[in-house]
């Protein structure tokens, strides 16, 4: 007796992987019926589509994971091989007050492919793999100078320890790490012991570290004359406040634009929207919500200080904000300004004109 093929046509098979460095934890469920299968298998994405394969032939597969360390690899794994995947905000997860009691890698691979299939996920914005690189240069100059800023300190505190005094010419912190500066700590500083190995060490990695900056800055000007980020680089670098420097945060973090239906939308990507708690006859407000791109709220924020110096519509804006509340509750709303004007010049085509 000849045997019957198993075909998944027109079916579609959800797939909820708990992602780890070495293994993951699927959990598949059908279409149609309650089906579910739980496994464990290797960090493999042609691993997980060969057994799909093999047990769920013709079907069409949709997947979904995490974000976290792995990134966008897994993703565009999947999608090479056929996969239709997604990735998701941890925190927007469904989950109830079970799973959260009893949380293993099942129990999270379940409730991805269970969210899944009932369409109760909101996918995350997939970095497209040109942008990736502009991005990570831009993220790897911020940390670059936060490790120059950490051996700055370093000095200055073995200095202090070694009861080095400045001379009067940098008297003013605003004279410090300029070329003359590095030269009297290169050359005419002596310290408490005979050797001075511990401050040319450092001196050393400061020097390192300040090649990196400025490779990494020439870099960011270079990609802001592109084809690919010039036209919004232009029609951004025409806000007061913002550089070269931001301009170019802003457009490798956001990649497209126009993935921003409106202003509230990129708004709330940022994180510029205010939070709200209502329970009965208890109301409070905040100022934001404390999710949305870190980065693009620092940006956003060291420009709108500058901007006010710079523009007078919204010095004057500002000094009203301050007459009802704090500096730095003022200083936000001016920078939530910055971000409506910033995305509505990129999608219009249009350079700044100041009211």
């Amino acid at each position: 007796m000849q045997r019957k093929e198993i075909s998944f046509k027109g079916q579609t098979i959800y797939v909820g992987i708990d992602v780890h460095k070495t293994t993951w934890v699927v959990t598949v469920m059908t279409e149609v019926g309650n089906y579910e299968k739980k496994f464990s298998q290797p960090a493999s994405p042609q691993k997980l589509f060969d057994n799909l394969k093999k047990n769920y032939p013709d079907a069409r597969y949709e997947a979904v994971y995490e974000a976290g360390f792995t990134g966008f690899s897994t993703y565009y794994h999947l999608k090479e091989l056929g996969i239709n995947c997604s990735i998701v905000n941890a925190a927007d997860v469904p989950t109830t007050d079970e799973e959260r009691r009893n949380k293993t890698d099942a129990v999270d691979s379940a409730k991805l492919a269970r969210c899944l299939k009932n369409g109760d996920l909101r996918p995350i914005y997939v970095m497209p793999k040109d942008s990736l690189d502009a991005r990570g240069v831009v993220r790897v100059r911020t940390t670059f100078l936060k490790q120059l800023n950490g051996y700055k300190v370093r000095i200055k505190h073995l200095l202090y320890n070694n009861g080095v005094e400045y001379p009067e010419r940098f008297a003013k912190s605003s004279t410090h790490w300029s070329r003359a500066f590095i030269r009297w700590l290169c050359e005419e500083v002596s310290l408490l012991a005979e050797d001075r190995v511990t401050l040319d060490l450092l001196l050393e990695q400061v020097e390192y570290l300040r090649q990196s900056v400025l490779k990494a800055t020439r870099k960011l000007r270079d990609l802001s004359q592109t084809p690919f980020y010039k036209k919004n680089f232009d029609h951004l670098f025409t806000i007061p406040g913002i550089g070269v420097i931001t301009a170019m945060t802003i457009l490798t973090e956001i990649a497209d634009p126009k993935r921003f239906p409106n202003e509230r939308a990129y708004t709330k990507y940022v994180g510029f929207v205010p939070d709200s708690h209502e329970s009965g006859e208890h109301k409070s407000k905040g100022e934001m919500t404390g999710r949305g791109n870190n980065r693009l709220r620092m940006v956003y924020v060291e420009a709108a200080w500058i901007a006010i110096r710079k523009d007078t519509s919204l010095c004057s804006a500002y000094l009203r904000y301050c007459q009802r509340m704090e500096k730095n509750e003022a200083i936000v709303r001016i920078a939530r300004s910055l971000v409506h004007i910033s995305l509505a010049l990129v999608k219009n085509d249009k350079d700044y004109v100041p009211a």
